[in-house]
């Protein structure tokens, strides 16, 4: 056991890049979920070595295999639609790989400063850092443990604690392994506490704290897939296409679906100056008792543009651009939807995907309401932010979670299925179906369990439609957010240095 406590850096280094980059697989499409213990325990090898030049240099190797692999798709917008040579496109994920080690790097230091070597404390130190990975520099929470057991034995803690107590419980399990392996601590009790924290985690899928509400009526809804080609997406040659696409897909569902929802951007032009094509469709979805969202490009009349969503076929009122119920997205892509530090950075506005500048929405905003239901909006990379869902379900006590998406930027990769599972995870989170449009896939209906129940096949221009049930009763998450992890995190950090100093 020498190894495990204290191997050569370069082969420390070596060992842990690898535990690092197999990750990966614990997350969609591959769905391998153990692996997120054996890759978390890699971590934590790393980061509790007793030899601290040997800890932090196995550290940052973990995470340049994990998120180097986990982030690959980063590339693909570069390459395929931003004309970045491909080694420029490696360059930029590997600078982003190294940005998000050091968090765990953090990770490592704090473990040793306060010289704790407890799971349940070490646990506590790890929600701390990925609280700050999620909010620094408008924060970037991919690949959090805890989404890769959405489809596990365990995923029902999530409604209680949110993704981030389904993380916690990795890096608590993991902790015991490490110390299994390494001899640290008696071998039975290890054994004894994982069977017991495994069977709590099992427990908690026989508590159901939302049901379905028989009151209320169920939505029949379809969701659009344009299946629009990125390339061609944005070409004015293109645009009849566009439109003619999603006109073909559309009227014949207008009078037999409820509610309709087309993808983020769905028709690729300001909305200010396509106005004469969304009045034509408000008028024939009033007429025919049918409502439409759709994505747009809306610029206000104070000259701000947003990344948009807006009703259509309302029944009180004919479509205006000003006046409709809408939502502008608030959480925005670095370098793709704007350009932070815009005053340093403004010189390197021409490699990004998008020219412009994005406005910002509110992070509270009111449901679109549609068939008096309410609907918990969240465009493309924002249903990531788990609180900023969470604070909006709060305060509007939506009946459904609605995102609509285009992931066409990221072709074939691993990327659209990571997103499609953290978006699961919003389900399951707050106990909501999930009605996900997305221009080329993932389109789908998520239970509020968090089990897809329809799911279109990426790349194909089709129409999702189903009879949605709406739940009645909350979750503890949606009542407390992340606090109440943030709590069990203070109280298993305080209560591992009160044993230490004892």
């Amino acid at each position: 056991m020498n190894f495990v406590k204290n191997p050569p850096i370069l082969t420390a280094c070596l060992f842990a890049l690898l535990l690092g980059a197999i990750g990966t697989f614990a997350y969609s499409p591959f769905d391998i979920w153990l692996i997120a213990f054996i890759s978390a325990a890699g971590l934590i090898w790393a980061a509790t070595l007793k030899h601290r030049k040997a800890a932090l240099w196995a550290t940052f190797s973990w995470s340049i295999g994990y998120f180097c692999a986990g982030v690959s798709w980063v590339s693909v917008s570069m390459t395929q639609f931003g004309g970045v040579p491909t080694v420029v496109s490696y360059l930029a994920v590997f600078i982003l790989a190294c940005y998000l080690a050091i968090y765990n790097l953090l990770f490592s230091l704090l473990s040793a400063k306060f010289k704790l070597n407890s799971p349940f404390a070490l646990a506590a130190i790890f929600t701390l850092t990925e609280y700050l990975r999620g909010v620094f520099f408008t924060g970037f929470p991919w690949l959090q443990f805890g989404y890769s057991l959405i489809d596990s034995p365990f995923a029902y803690i999530a409604p209680i604690f949110g993704v981030e107590g389904l993380t916690f419980l990795v890096i608590v399990a993991s902790g015991y392994l490490v110390n299994l392996l390494k001899q640290e601590g008696q071998i039975v009790p290890s054994l004894a506490i994982l069977a017991v924290i495994f069977s709590i985690s099992f427990a908690t899928r026989f508590i159901s704290f939302v049901q379905i509400d028989e009151e209320k009526q169920p939505l029949i809804v379809s969701l659009i897939q344009g299946n629009i080609e990125q390339k061609m997406k944005w070409d004015p040659q293109h645009f009849n296409h566009s439109v003619q696409t999603y006109e073909k897909l559309v009227v014949p569902l207008l009078g037999k679906s409820e509610l309709i929802i087309l993808p983020e951007s769905a028709i690729p032009d300001m909305e200010n100056n396509i106005t004469p094509i969304l009045s034509a469709l408000d008028q024939a979805a009033r007429q025919s008792d049918s409502e439409v969202i759709i994505g747009t490009l809306y610029q206000s009349l104070q000259g701000e543009l947003f990344n948009s969503a807006v009703l259509l076929g309302e029944t009180e009122k004919a479509y205006s651009i000003s006046s409709n119920s809408r939502y502008n997205k608030h959480h925005l892509v670095p370098f793709g939807e704007y350009v932070p530090f815009g005053s340093v950075l403004d010189w390197m506005r021409e490699v990004f995907i998008l020219p412009i500048n994005l406005s910002q929405g509110s992070f509270i905003q009111n449901p679109i309401f549609s068939r008096n239901n309410r609907l918990n909006m969240a465009i493309c990379y924002e249903i990531i932010f788990g609180t900023q869902v969470q604070q909006n379900q709060k305060a509007q006590n939506s009946d459904y979670l609605l995102t609509i998406t285009n992931d066409a930027w990221f072709g074939s990769s691993i990327g659209p299925w990571q997103h499609f599972q953290m978006a699961r995870m919003r389900a399951l989170e707050l106990g909501k179906p999930l009605l996900r449009a997305a221009n080329t896939g993932i389109t789908a209906i998520v239970e509020a369990n968090g089990k897809v129940a329809h799911q279109l096949p990426q790349f194909t221009a089709d129409v999702l439609t189903a009879t949605v049930q709406p739940t009645k009763g909350d979750t503890p998450f949606k009542q407390f957010g992340s606090w109440l992890i943030y709590g069990l995190s203070f109280l298993c950090f305080a209560l591992g240095l009160a044993f230490k100093r004892k």
